[in-house]
Order: C-alpha cells, then sequence, then structure tokens
C-alpha cells in the first residue's frame, strides 16, 4: 500500500470539498444569515487540513486497483463527516450523527434524510445539502481528475473504484480528459435543466437548488411536499431529466462527437427505457380511478416510475398509498436502477440484462448439453471474467442486504419498513414504504440503525467492494 500518495488524494479532495462551500457560504451572504459564517469557518479548516496533506508530494506514484479502493473509500467517508460540521455548527442539524447522516445521503445521492422538517433549514444549509446532491452524482474524485493531474497514469484505477456500473473504460485515451469530457457534459445537462425551471416560472434559489438535486438524481427537496407543490410543467420537466440523467453518459459522449448511430444503438439504453414505459403502463392501468384523470395519472405515475428507477427519490403523490401491484412493481424497480456510468444508483441495468442473457444461456446448455452459448452485451462477447465479477457483485450484494436488514429489525418496525428502508439506501434511492414512505423520514431509527444504513449508503454508491476492502487486513500489506 502505498501511503504517501493515498494521503496526497486525500488533501487535494478536502481542498476541492472546501472550495466547494464557498457556495453555501455565499448564499447565506445573500440571504443575510449568520450561520452562512459556519461554512467559512469549516471551510478554512478543511482547505488547511487538505494542504498539509498535499504539500509535499509523493516520491512513489506506484498507484494500482488497491490504492484506488482505499482511497475513494476513505474520501467518501472523509468528505460525509467534515461536510456534516457545517449542520452541527448552525444548529440546523445539531445531532452530529443525524448530521452524518444527512450529507453521506447527499453526496451518495441517496436522499434518504432524519429531518422533519426541512423549510425550517437555513438558505446556506439547503443549498449544501441540493448541492452535495450534485457533487456526488458524478463523483467527486472524477471531478478532481478533470482539473488536477493526481497519480499519473493510474488515474484510471480512481475512476473504476468511484464509477459506477459492471466496468468502466475510457472514451479517450488520457484519462483526465475523459473525466473532463464526463464533467462538462454533466454541468451542460445541469444548465440545461436549470434553464426550463426557470422558464416555468420558479424563483432562482429553488431552480438551482432542484437542478442540482435531480441532476445528481439524489432528489434532497427544499419544501416538506418534495416536489408535490410545483406545477405541472415543473413536474414534467424534472421528469424528463430524471430519465436523461439515469442513461449512461457515454451515449451523450457519442452524440456530442456526431457518432449518432453508435448512441442510438445502445442496448442498454433500451432495456432502460423499455422497462421505464412498461412499468408506468402497468401503474397507470393498476392506479386508474386513483386520480382526477388519466392524463393527471400518466404524469404522477411517469414522476413517480422515473423518481424511482433513477434512484432520484422525489415525490409528487403518496405512492405508499398506492394498490400492491404498482408497490410491488416499484420495490422492484428500486433493485433494478438506471444504467451504469449514469448518476442513477440500483444494481444498474447493464448487470440485470447480463443475469438475463446468463440465465437463459443456462437454459439452452441444459437443452443442448454440446451446443456452446456465449453471453453478448452491446453486440460484444461478455467475458467469463465480467459474468464472474457481476455475479460475485449480487453475492455480495445479497449477503450486506440481508445482514443490514437483521441489525435494523433490532428497532422492531415491521417488514415492510424494515426491508425498504435497507433497499432505500443501499440503493440509494431515498424513500421506501410505510415508515419511511414518501411522506415520512428516517429520524426514528435508532443510532445503530442509522450507523448501518450510512455503511448501506456509501455501499451503495462505490458498489461494495471499495468500502468492503476497508476491512480487509490484506489490504494493507505489501
Amino acid at each position: 500500500m502505498n501511503i504517501p500518495v493515498v494521503v496526497y488524494i486525500l488533501g487535494r479532495v478536502l481542498q476541492v470539498e472546501a472550495a466547494f462551500m464557498a457556495l453555501p457560504f455565499f448564499v447565506g451572504l445573500i440571504y443575510k444569515e449568520q450561520e452562512a459564517f459556519a461554512f467559512l469557518i469549516i471551510g478554512a479548516v478543511e482547505f488547511l487540513v487538505g494542504w498539509v496533506f498535499s504539500r509535499k508530494k509523493p516520491e512513489s506514484h506506484s498507484f494500482y486497483a488497491k490504492e484506488g479502493f482505499v482511497t475513494v473509500s476513505l474520501c467518501w467517508i472523509l468528505m460525509g463527516i467534515v461536510g456534516a460540521l457545517p449542520f452541527v455548527l448552525t444548529g440546523d442539524i445539531a445531532n452530529p450523527l443525524d448530521a452524518i447522516f444527512e450529507m453521506v445521503s447527499g453526496f451518495t445521492t441517496t436522499g434518504a434524510s432524519i429531518l422533519t422538517d426541512v423549510e425550517s433549514l437555513h438558505h446556506c444549509s439547503l443549498m449544501w445539502r441540493s448541492f452535495g446532491n450534485w457533487i456526488g452524482g458524478m463523483g467527486v474524485l472524477v471531478f478532481v481528475l478533470s482539473i488536477l493531474p493526481l497519480a499519473g497514469a493510474q488515474n484510471i484505477y480512481l475512476m473504476r473504484a468511484e464509477s459506477t456500473g459492471p466496468s468502466v473504460g475510457k472514451l479517450v485515451p488520457k484519462v483526465r480528459s475523459t473525466a473532463a469530457n464526463l464533467y462538462k457534459i454533466y454541468c451542460g445537462m445541469t444548465l440545461v435543466e436549470f434553464l426550463f425551471l426557470l422558464a416555468g416560472g420558479l424563483d432562482l434559489f429553488s431552480a438551482v437548488t432542484l437542478s442540482f438535486a435531480n441532476a445528481g438524481t439524489g432528489g434532497f427537496a427544499i419544501l416538506n411536499s418534495s416536489c408535490a407543490g410545483y406545477s405541472s410543467y415543473v413536474q414534467i420537466v424534472l421528469t424528463v431529466f430524471m430519465v436523461l440523467f439515469g442513461v449512461n453518459f457515454t451515449v451523450y459522449y457519442l452524440l456530442l462527437t456526431k457518432r449518432v448511430k453508435q448512441a442510438a444503438s445502445c442496448e442498454e439504453m433500451h432495456w432502460y427505457l423499455g422497462i421505464f414505459f412498461v412499468a408506468s403502463a402497468l401503474i397507470v392501468i393498476n392506479t386508474l380511478g386513483s386520480f382526477d384523470s388519466v392524463l393527471e395519472g400518466v404524469k404522477h405515475v411517469a414522476f413517480t416510475v422515473a423518481s424511482i428507477m433513477t434512484t432520484t427519490g422525489f415525490c409528487t403523490v403518496d405512492f405508499d398509498t398506492w394498490p400492491e401491484f404498482s408497490k410491488v412493481i416499484l420495490v422492484g424497480l428500486m433493485f433494478i436502477g438506471g444504467c451504469a456510468g449514469s448518476t442513477a444508483g440500483g444494481l444498474k441495468v447493464s448487470r440485470i440484462v447480463i443475469y438475463l442473457k446468463s440465465v437463459k444461456k443456462m437454459f439452452a446448455q441444459y437443452l443442448h448439453p454440446r451446443s456452446i452459448k456465449v453471453v453478448k452485451f452491446e453486440g460484444k462477447q461478455v467475458e467469463h471474467d465480467v459474468i464472474r465479477s457481476v455475479n460475485m457483485f449480487l453475492i455480495t450484494f445479497i449477503f450486506i442486504y440481508v445482514g443490514s436488514m437483521l441489525l435494523v429489525s433490532l428497532d422492531n418496525h415491521n417488514f415492510e419498513t424494515t426491508f425498504t428502508a435497507v433497499a432505500a439506501t443501499i440503493n440509494n434511492i431515498g424513500p421506501g414504504m410505510d415508515v419511511v414512505g414518501p411522506t415520512q423520514n428516517f429520524s426514528g431509527f435508532s443510532p445503530l440503525s442509522k450507523v448501518v444504513l450510512i455503511f448501506d449508503m456509501l455501499v451503495g454508491r462505490l458498489e461494495v467492494f471499495p468500502i468492503l476492502l476497508l476491512f480487509a487486513p490484506s489490504t494493507y500489506k505489501k
């Protein structure tokens, strides 16, 4: 383990997070909130600590997958803890554990909240919550890679550890250029959504915070009613952009480089959109009569399906009151999630497709033992190592899920609450069902359960293995 390189990168990340705190500070100044100085104080101290960590460049630049996993995991944990300090200092979230829960939920784009009254927060804190969703959406390490040289040619290990999906490759030969291209697309789409929301009559603060939370598929709203109080136009804009941010960003890069045919042939995107439309149609049929008109039903159902599938977590209606058939579909969507390489969470559509094709292959081999079948995805053969990797991911995911449920069940909530609370956090969704439904929150859980759910949020965002490797003694051996 090359500790000096890890410490150096941690220092640079702390400096970047400190710089990010300038936004809520200036927002607080605009609204004449003295609490804004909490962000200035914490940011200044964090920047100084980051400078101490990174003032000396490491002599050895040896940096591989092991260092990448550890660095990314420590960065996200540190960011969550430090990012929570302003909440405690302002008094908006006085309990340190609750503040960490809220900030980790923000950075991991989970959107699960312990707040019972969001509207009571100061503007600077509201901005920091939503901005945290945006920072975490694409990944802070991807951002740092796009602006700073860190580990030379080994930067790909950082990107792979932080990015979502079965595999991560480079869009262009240089990793830094890949990261920069991803963030240009991300910023551009966020800006376009912001302009659409402004055109819908939203004030500047609401348009900015909603754009941040929606782009990162994090779902931190600034109203207690989430998105129920906004106009139909705003809700439709949010629906469209939730779906767009759930698509693999490689598709947008291909479109920008005029490779339209290649972008349109993306198999994962076809499955993703197909699942979205089929799920929406089934729920619309199942909820007929629950809304004043069919069009209103389509609007709310499409919004909810997009919100759950992209793991954004916004809501316009209380879907916990829908028929059981619709609720079961929504729970299924919680696990499917969005596309690999998007800002969405969940298992990812690409993994689901590979699982289905692997099952089909096994059936074919049972029927025709001598035949040779291969699994193809995106027009290419899926190597055995990739299939083994996605299978191990699922097995490990299930073990963590079951273990988390056992620990959270000690709070003695009903099964629906316990099951969906873990599902909502490990899949980075936000709302679950019953006690953690769209009109409820996570404040009623014990400190132990909150720690477990914080762990689940990190496991879900970093896709299991980077976090688990922190607890493996062999990780730290030379």
